[in-house]
């Protein structure tokens, strides 16, 4: 896989991400199956595998339960061989989601993440939205203070991942890199893409295949895979997974959906 530049950055992904939540939290998920954590051992050959197959883009968040310290104990050595992402604004405690997008609980965040996954600095940070995306973007000190450790060199990107159409406008016009949900059952965030592609802004995408709730009429992994990558607002389309087949053949279709595609600038 062709690896893209991330927005205005000297970082380049891979095209396919992958997703951490199931490494480090099975409470108050949505997947439509259960599953169980993989043990270090798992986890450990799940990394290497899509390390070897070409992803070099991973995605967590402290909202993640303890994917964040798993990753920092798997990954010793190896932190040149990875963009993490990881996210700030919500916690999951005690079974439930809180949320906290001042300036004074970003800087925490963000150090406790460095101290987490034994790292001196974070390639990319994303608010994680409580779906009041505009009110956090205008009225809240999050942007502030990842500004603030952007020009410290703490963090290399920031961006947001939004649950509204408006919401991932303004975090478009705000930041190097926006989330948002796009597949072939749900193209409603698409103009937040189109602006994406127009102005240089990294686009990510998240829950591609529905968080496994695709109706049984629905499009494949693959073809919906080929939708979303067909967009040229999409940098990198992130999916959790924890199954090396399903890894196989996810990297399989991206590689395949942008044999064709020129990778941007």
């Amino acid at each position: 896989m062709k690896r893209r530049r991330f927005a205005n950055t000297d970082l380049h992904v891979s095209p396919l991400g992958l997703g951490t939540v199931k490494l480090g939290r099975d409470q108050g998920v949505k997947y439509p199956d259960a599953f169980r954590i993989p043990d270090d051992r798992e986890a450990r050959q799940l990394l290497h595998l899509a390390r070897d197959l070409g992803i070099n883009l991973l995605d967590t968040a402290p909202a993640y339960g303890h994917s964040e310290e798993r990753l920092g104990r798997l990954l010793r050595g190896q932190r040149q061989d990875w963009v993490i992402a990881t996210k700030v604004g919500e916690e999951f405690v005690d079974g439930q989601s809180r949320f906290d997008f001042s300036a004074e609980h970003t800087h925490r965040s963000v150090r406790r993440s460095l101290q987490r996954l034994h790292t001196d600095w974070l390639d990319i940070v994303l608010v994680h939205s409580s779906g009041e995306d505009e009110h956090i973007l205008q009225h809240e000190g999050v942007l502030t203070a990842l500004a603030e450790l952007k020009q410290q060199g703490l963090i290399r990107a920031y961006g947001v991942s939004t649950k509204t159409v408006s919401g991932g406008l303004l975090a478009a016009q705000l930041t190097d890199a926006v989330m948002v949900t796009y597949h072939p059952g749900h193209e409603e965030e698409r103009p937040v893409l189109d602006y994406c592609a127009e102005h240089q802004v990294a686009g990510l995408v998240k829950k591609a295949f529905a968080s496994g709730h695709f109706a049984a009429e629905a499009p494949s992994a693959e073809a919906s895979l080929e939708f979303v990558c067909a967009h040229p607002g999409v940098t990198s389309v992130v999916i959790g997974t924890i199954n090396p087949d399903h890894l196989r053949s996810n990297v399989a279709a991206v590689r395949a959906a942008t044999r064709s595609r020129p990778a941007p600038a």
